[in-house]
């Protein structure tokens, strides 16, 4: 049983309340000691010590909205490949979007995925289950079957559920089965053929627009269900002040709710899109400043819950287009961590709240393993120079699509080591 010693290392872990230097063990798969303590305890005969001064470690990232092309999309991003990108990244469990060829609608999918993740993947593979078959918002999926053959959740991915008939009945089948509802909302009419955010910079750039109200209309739809059900209810990915108010008026009257941010739409706004920059076409929008602060603000108070990469990989083909004709998404598995660390740098979050947001609190959301540093736990953790500069680079990109956010930018906080299960699975 192989040992192995992160010494004099600033040990970061919401999950205990932890930040301050010290020791981690891990013996095997398993951590044995974290903490101030095990600085004392000496390293076990045969161990492999790595120096961990100036450095940090931080339970291995949860990046909780993933979409890979696998099956049907595999020229884009396959399981194997979206895995080594994550590793990268410090990403030690992804959970996977039902957006595939065919949808992740059926047991046969949830195994394939699982069996394939078993077969190919180097980090942890959770697939998310379509809530409606063909994610067409009509037809609800098995939920019961769907959660035995190991779905972590259920989803329509980019797709938002236009019949209230249909979420209500979703909330309360998830709610029977312990499920966790994860919804993203956009409405189409409202949206249209909205390609960025409503506002005066789409009239100078003559795009369409798609107002605020087309992402708060349908949640506040959502979250009244939620109330009425009492079923569990994720907002996957708010980005504007309104939606945010929603979700915190929702929270205080109990109601069983939480929401994500997309790593975009807390790092960039409207105006990263330039003169008609194809990568930065996402959903929702990149929106105003005054909506990306409040997205922190949020984070800071407890409003929103988890930070996803919303990694969607897309090719060539789909992106070197008119903007209004591009398609929607970019990558960001491998930047999450860097991205995020700007917060913190800039004093505008804690570090061991970052790290909560990124890896404690989706793991106790979607009820998976990991997110903490804690004896006895797995050994999925990244080991980071919090201050290390580094840029962006195609070259440098190990996803099989490019079609990042942050080619050529110069971020702070670069992961060193990423261990699974006590296994090295990326070294810088």
């Amino acid at each position: 049983m192989s040992t192995t010693v992160f010494n004099k290392v600033r040990i970061i872990d919401p999950s205990r309340g932890i930040d301050e230097v010290g020791a981690i063990i891990v013996e095997g798969r398993k951590i044995v000691a974290a903490g101030k303590a095990a600085l004392n305890q000496g390293a076990p005969e045969g161990a492999k010590i790595i120096d961990g001064a100036g450095k940090a470690v931080v339970p291995g990232l949860i990046d909780a909205r993933v979409f890979i092309g696998e099956p049907g999309g595999e020229h884009r991003e396959t399981i194997a490949s979206a895995s080594v990108a994550a590793a990268a990244g410090g990403v030690t469990s992804l959970v996977m979007m039902p957006d595939t060829d065919p949808v992740i609608d059926n047991v046969a999918l949830v195994e394939f995925v699982l069996r394939t993740a078993k077969d190919t993947a180097i980090v942890n593979i959770f697939p998310a289950a379509a809530i409606t078959k063909g994610l067409e918002g009509r037809e609800m999926t098995e939920f019961g079957l769907l959660l035995e053959a190991g779905a972590v959740a259920f989803t329509d991915g980019r797709h938002t559920i236009s019949s209230a008939l249909v979420m209500r009945r979703a909330l309360t089948y998830a709610r029977d089965f312990g499920g966790v509802i994860a919804h993203e909302t956009q409405d189409a009419d409202l949206a249209s053929s909205g390609v960025m955010n409503e506002g005066l910079y789409a009239s100078w750039l003559g795009l369409a627009g798609i107002p605020r109200e087309a992402e708060s209309i349908p949640l506040e739809r959502d979250l009244a269900l939620a109330r009425l059900t009492g079923g569990a209810y994720h907002a996957a990915k708010i980005s504007t002040a309104m939606a945010a108010a929603a979700v915190t008026r929702a929270k205080a009257d109990g109601a069983n709710v939480t929401s994500g941010v997309s790593i975009h739409n807390l790092s960039l706004n409207e105006n990263d899109v330039g003169e008609y920059r194809t990568f930065f076409r996402l959903t929702p929008p990149l929106r105003a400043e005054e909506d990306r602060l409040a997205m922190i603000e949020a984070i800071k108070d407890g409003t929103i819950d988890i930070i996803v990469s919303s990694h969607d990989p897309q090719d060539v083909d789909t992106k070197r287009l008119p903007f209004a004709d591009a398609a929607a998404g970019a990558i960001g598995l491998e930047t999450l961590l860097g991205a995020a660390l700007r917060l913190y740098h800039n004093g505008d979050v804690p570090l061991l709240r970052l790290v909560e947001v990124l890896s404690t609190a989706p793991a106790r959301l979607f009820g998976l393993p990991g997110g903490t540093l804690k004896p006895g736990a797995l050994a999925d953790l990244a080991l980071v120079d919090l201050d290390e500069p580094w840029i962006v680079s195609e070259s440098g990109i190990r996803s099989r699509s490019k079609n990042t956010c942050f080619e050529g930018a110069r971020l702070q906080g670069k992961v060193l080591q990423t261990m699974v299960a006590g296994r090295t699975v990326f070294s810088a």
